[in-house]
């Protein structure tokens, strides 16, 4: 029988090619779940919901004042 070197903790090291993964004591992460409309205290929807050209046309406005105000300044 041959021996093992031991690690830090006095665990021996795993062989090379020993698929097992040690266990952790951290916790897993929990999985992130989208907000759902239902839970607003007002009941409403949400303003993108429904009309989604909406949020979409008010940043290209905002895009485009914005290169305005560059252009000013630059030149």
């Amino acid at each position: 029988m041959t021996e093992q070197p031991e690690t830090t903790d006095g665990q021996p090291a795993p062989a090379p090619g020993d698929a097992h993964v040690p266990a952790t004591d951290s916790p897993q992460p929990a999985s992130w779940a989208p907000p759902d409309a239902s839970a607003n205290d007002s009941g409403a929807a949400l303003a993108g919901d429904e009309r989604p050209e909406i949020p979409v046309g008010a940043a290209f406005a905002g895009g485009f004042v914005l290169a305005l105000i560059l252009k000013r300044i630059a030149g």
